[in-house]
């Protein structure tokens, strides 16, 4: 908590000056910044082809700090907005505890993840999809995270568009990852 002081406050009416003394007030610290990062790549960097269908088609380690006091649940969607046919969903988890700090490489693709639930991607299947982009252009790969004021009532593997109507209202904080691949 921080304490801001005004020390005296001189006003002046009509001719008069009165000094009134101000009390301290307590300012609520600042909610903490959610941020998203992975051991993996860095924001806007290259994903390791062990993370794509190039490679292992493995998920990559997530980390993040930040969480605010009010999260009762964090949910991911992994994204490619660079799709051929539109914005292709990669993986979708929800319902991870606020203290969670990360999530492990390879992740399974079982229905529950880090107490968590997996959602189904583009592939109409539950877990993980890597980036595997039609040759040519690199495409960017976004992993949204988001801090929630409550536990989404969903069944284990809801669409993304599921969740992100879920989530409307009780975004508490949010924070993205971008990485970058191209074949």
């Amino acid at each position: 908590m921080r304490l801001i002081s005004a020390g005296f406050v001189t006003v002046q009416v009509i001719g008069f000056a009165l000094i009134l003394p101000v009390r301290m007030i307590a300012a609520p610290d600042p909610e903490p910044t959610l941020v998203l990062t992975s051991s993996a790549f860095e924001n806007g960097g290259t994903v390791p082809l062990r993370y794509t269908c190039s490679g292992h088609n493995t998920s990559p380690a997530l980390e993040w700090t930040g969480v605010p006091d009010r999260t009762r649940s964090l949910a991911l969607i992994l994204d490619d907005p660079d799709a051929p046919m539109g914005t292709f969903v990669h993986w979708v988890v929800y319902n991870l505890s606020p203290a969670a700090k990360g999530l492990p490489e390879g992740v399974s693709a079982s229905a529950t993840v880090a107490d968590g639930e997996e959602g189904v991607n583009g592939d109409s299947s539950s877990g993980y999809t890597g980036p595997c982009p039609p040759p040519g252009k690199p495409h960017h790969y976004h992993f949204r995270l988001y801090a929630l004021d409550q536990k989404l009532e969903l069944k284990s593997g809801a669409a993304a568009r599921q969740v992100e109507a879920a989530i409307k209202g009780h975004v508490v904080g949010s924070a993205e990852l971008v990485g970058v691949f191209k074949r």
